[in-house]
């Protein structure tokens, strides 16, 4: 019976509002497709990328604008051949502080910054404070960098390395 008592403009509304939820689930989508095949392939013109995600090239190039504007996508990068550019030997490692202090997390990030061997630097949880990605030309350069930058910084207390043997994923950019 409340059925019958609705209005017709609430009526009109929830049809409208229901079309709107529908379109946005669908435009989820489109992105979603949009930003998988930019991860694919930045470089790809937006002509075949409107082609791949079924839009008009208008209406694919604004969505790439919003999703730029939005903050969704920040830059666009090249793959490298680490191996072609001398930097093929790759190393992941644990970091644990002695101190667990802004002045020692701040202190041992700002000396990461600095080293160009370290590519990634992550702050994370668990029984170790930092987990590092270095890239460098092979195991002597590694052990300089192992004794001259992590080994001179007075509040690493352990350092544990795990060398890369390949990457069968990795879809880093």
């Amino acid at each position: 019976m409340n059925l019958l008592r609705i209005a017709p403009n609430e009526i009109a509304f929830l049809c409208v509002f229901c079309v709107f939820l529908q379109s946005m689930a669908k435009n989820d989508q489109i992105n979603q497709h949009i930003l998988r095949e930019l991860t694919r392939d930045g470089r790809i013109s937006n002509l075949e990328l409107a082609d791949r995600v079924g839009l008009s090239p208008s209406a694919c190039l604004r969505r790439v604008q919003d999703l730029e504007q939005a903050g969704v996508i920040t830059g666009y990068r090249a793959v490298l051949d680490r191996d072609a550019m001398g930097a093929g030997f790759v190393t992941y490692i644990g970091v644990g502080l002695g101190e667990h202090t802004k002045e020692a997390q701040t202190a041992f990030e700002r000396a990461m910054q600095e080293a160009p061997e370290v590519v990634e630097c992550h702050n994370i949880t668990g029984t170790i404070e930092y987990l590092l990605r270095i890239e460098c030309a092979d195991l002597p350069s590694y052990k300089r960098f192992h004794t001259d930058i992590l080994g001179t910084s007075p509040f690493v207390t352990a350092i544990t390395t795990y060398v890369v043997m390949g990457s069968p994923k990795d879809l880093r950019a």
